[in-house]
């Protein structure tokens, strides 16, 4: 780290009083991992380090037998603060800043399989070509019951009427009134975070929210995303709650997506590419479309990362279950809101709010990067509901992980090391949920088979 970005970093910590620093990078879960330490030993010029086998721990604690992605001598990376990453940790005891850090080996090459890192890899191909990448992600999730007996279902929470919400209350001001209290504990932590939320809303589930970040960065957003999932674990557990980001939670309840709009700047004249200056679509708008309805099936991984994934994607649930894409239909996976032709973009509907930010807004963009420089052309546009159309998308994540393997043009920009290491992890995941017998299981098939 150079000595301007420690400056950068200190100046922080002595403006707000920081005195314990927590270093952290994403995992392949994007779960966040690193180390805890007073502000003065944060200095050290050389970074933290940590073993490089922390991008192949899954998120049960186990690694997989296959660590070809990784030295066999387990070796130590260094991490290297990003000084555009420094925020306050809000609900602290202790004045505390976390600082997001990106992966290096002792040589000073980067560790192409951190999150973080792929995502910037995508991004600069973009760059190459002149493009910036503007991103909105949509982020839904569930406030729950305090659940400390997995083998029960969980529960709406009670709200300030001393009731839990029964049926569905979309979009009413009144349910996400119940929970005042918890959501502006959870707004001035965002605040105090530079998260930048536009708006908040209540989704189709019991007590299932939705927040809407402001377009911006692609990498800015995609470490804002990481934040919130934790900041909104931290604030709903002040008022004794869970906030949950699993896809799919409750079985009569919708899943939670992550919805990612997007669209491309150039880089000189900042205007949209997307549109032609007639203000028609253009054709890189088209085949920017095209290239997600092709690749978004090998990318799926990425988009829905756990077994849990899967049970959102089902007809007639919310959820694409296809690549069809349309003008302002929320039933197709690729929507085009209605927009000005400045603001034109697609909305990628297909990722669980369970993903990796920085892997699900890389593959996003991978996919439509591909469709530009492959001039591929999208089907046309559907006006019904594609929800009465036949699936597209793989329903499992072992068929997803297949795919992933197969797609070569997906390989060669995300990376191959980052493709070996991230199917490994996953691999072995669906290894031990095959290993668990579920409840319906034992209800169904023990008297019956």
């Amino acid at each position: 780290m150079s000595s301007t970005k420690t400056g950068v970093i200190q100046q922080f910590f002595r403006e707000h009083g920081i005195s314990e620093v927590e270093g952290v990078i994403p995992d392949m879960a994007g779960v966040a991992r690193g180390k805890v330490m007073p502000a003065e030993k944060f200095a050290e010029d050389e970074g933290m380090r940590l073993p490089e086998s922390i991008f192949l721990q899954t998120v049960t604690g186990e690694y997989p037998d296959d660590d070809r992605a990784i030295s066999p001598s387990e070796i130590d990376i260094v991490l290297k603060a990003d000084p555009n990453a420094v925020r306050v940790v809000p609900w602290a005891a202790e004045p505390t800043a976390q600082v997001i850090h990106d992966c290096f080996y002792s040589d000073g090459r980067p560790v192409t399989m951190a999150p973080r890192y792929v995502l910037q890899k995508v991004l600069d191909l973009y760059a190459q070509r002149g493009w910036d990448p503007v991103v909105a992600p949509e982020l839904e999730f569930f406030l729950v019951e305090p659940n400390i007996d997995s083998d029960y279902p969980l529960k709406p929470p009670v709200g300030r009427s001393g009731r839990p919400e029964i049926g569905r209350q979309s979009y009413s001001i009144a349910a996400v009134n119940e929970f005042d209290p918890l959501f502006d504990d959870m707004y001035a932590f965002c605040e105090a975070q530079d998260i930048e939320i536009d708006t908040l809303i209540h989704e189709d589930g019991a007590a299932q929210m939705e927040i809407n970040l402001l377009h911006g960065n692609a990498l800015s957003l995609a470490d804002q995303v990481f934040l919130f999932k934790r900041t909104a674990r931290e604030a709903a557990m002040r008022h004794k709650m869970y906030a949950t980001f699993m896809a799919k939670p409750m079985a009569r309840e919708p899943g939670s997506a992550m919805h990612i709009h997007q669209s491309i700047v150039d880089r000189k004249t900042r205007r949209n590419i997307f549109s032609d200056p007639d203000g028609k679509p253009s054709s890189l708008f088209y085949s920017h479309v095209a290239g997600l309805q092709k690749y978004l099936p090998g990318a799926m991984a990425l988009f829905a990362p756990n077994v849990n994934s899967y049970r959102r994607i089902t007809r007639h649930s919310s959820a694409p279950i296809n690549t069809h894409w349309g003008h302002d239909n929320r039933t197709a996976g690729l929507r085009v809101p209605v927009a000005s032709p400045e603001n034109r973009r697609i909305e990628n509907r297909v990722g669980g709010a369970d993903a990796n930010s920085y892997l699900a807004i890389a593959a996003s963009l991978a996919c439509g990067y591909l469709g530009m420089i492959e001039g591929l052309n999208p089907s046309e546009p559907i006006a019904g509901s594609a929800y009465d159309l036949p699936f597209s998308l793989p329903r499992s994540l072992e068929e997803s992980l297949r795919l992933l393997r197969d797609c070569r043009p997906l390989i060669d920009i995300l990376g191959e090391r980052f493709v070996l290491a991230y199917t490994a992890v996953k691999e072995n995941e669906h290894e031990t949920f095959l290993r668990v017998i579920s409840s319906w299981e034992r209800e169904h098939l023990l008297l019956n088979v």
